[in-house]
């Protein structure tokens, strides 16, 4: 099986569409292809295949709203051009899926609430549960409230982040490029399209333009830089033209276009490194044997009923260590209560959290797709 073949058979895609799409390079937003998508959204759906739509165009739409003639640049006029033109973008979407029997909802996200863990485990939950409810959830930068120094800079990077967030195996990225070229071929007709890649690969990001559209603030290089962003859990990056024919339901056929970036390491992997190389251990759990063997043996979440000691001073998102009575480190993991939650519920069901706390984060202390074994 090839790489295009094992991305046909993914189950979780993130797809990303830029400014010039989506407004019709800025004459206003393009109905018609994004009825197009969405039915090609739809039908993947009916696939079994589980969507985020990470769309741009929030800024472009407001200014051709507002009848101004270019981008401002003074951050206070884009912030009014993305709260009038995130109006139009939200609405288009919502008309076109709901001819489709299809729920979506606005999820608008700041740097904060990626680097922040609290927030990042919250919009996590949120995503997770739309998906699990068959809704495609709609992303964009919260750009009315984001400041330069929070902002993602682009969607492309935001859509890399957000494939982290709900552990997306592909990212696909539709942009008014065929894909990724030696060279740029907008200033050399003899530039070659690359058609596989690995994602992080120096030499890739030497031959990309960084060259930016009118509209957008993305060029080749931030697509590069949201595939590495992605790969770093595990997921694959499809760069391809927004406006061929049948884009979406042709990478799901895993035809021979576009540019596919692949990861260095696989999902568990790549997710495994993160954890314990980039997160600062904050607490410690001491476990009983029934949760020492749930986790090692039946891939489950931690639950609060096999906690004996709680260990240090933790907040919501943060990393702690799982021991067993030998003091043993076994696993690690992002807590979804703080140490002084954690030590009122230890020891009780998950049924009893909402009697102890009076509410319930997540019935789980740490979910298995945020928990690594160190100790199988």
């Amino acid at each position: 099986m090839n790489a295009r073949q094992g991305v046909a058979k993914t189950r979780r895609w993130i797809i990303k569409i830029g400014s010039a799409l989506i407004t019709d390079d800025g004459r206003g937003l393009d109905k018609v292809a994004i009825q197009n998508w969405v039915a090609q959204m739809a039908k993947l759906r009916q696939q079994g295949i589980e969507l985020v739509l990470v769309s741009s165009g929030a800024v472009a739409e407001g200014i051709q709203r507002l009848g101004w003639q270019q981008r401002p640049k003074a951050l206070y006029q884009l912030q009014a051009a993305a709260a009038v033109g995130q109006m139009g973008v939200v609405q288009a979407y919502e008309n076109s899926f709901k001819q489709h029997g299809l729920h979506t909802a606005q999820i608008l996200l700041t740097h904060e609430d990626m680097s922040n863990r609290t927030r990042y485990l919250n919009a996590r939950s949120t995503l997770c549960q739309l998906l699990s409810l068959g809704v495609v959830p709609v992303v964009n930068e919260n750009d009315t409230v984001a400041t330069d120094e929070i902002r993602f800079g682009d969607n492309d990077s935001l859509g890399g982040l957000v494939a982290n967030l709900v552990e997306a195996e592909l990212l696909v990225i539709l942009t008014d490029q065929q894909g990724l070229y030696d060279s740029d071929p907008r200033q050399n007709p003899e530039a070659q399209l690359v058609s596989l890649g690995r994602a992080g690969d120096p030499k890739l990001s030497a031959m990309a333009s960084d060259s930016k559209g009118i509209l957008g603030r993305g060029g080749m290089q931030t697509k590069l830089r949201a595939a590495e962003l992605a790969a770093h859990s595990g997921a694959s990056t499809w760069i391809a033209y927004g406006r061929e024919p049948d884009v979406l339901l042709r990478i799901a056929a895993a035809e021979e276009f576009g540019t596919l970036l692949s990861p260095q390491q696989l999902p568990s992997t790549a997710r495994k490194r993160w954890l314990l190389s980039h997160l600062n251990v904050k607490g410690q759990l001491q476990l009983d044997k029934g949760a020492v063997s749930c986790l090692q043996h039946e891939g489950a979440s931690l639950l609060a009923v096999g906690v004996k000691k709680v260990q240090g001073d933790f907040n919501r998102g943060e990393v702690v260590c799982c021991v067993d009575e030998k003091g043993e480190e076994i696993a690690r993991g992002l807590i979804n209560y703080s140490a002084e939650e954690t030590g009122r519920i230890a020891g009780k069901s998950s049924q009893a959290i909402f009697d102890m706390l009076g509410y319930v984060d997540e019935p789980e202390l740490i979910h298995r797709d945020n928990l690594v074994l160190l100790k199988p």
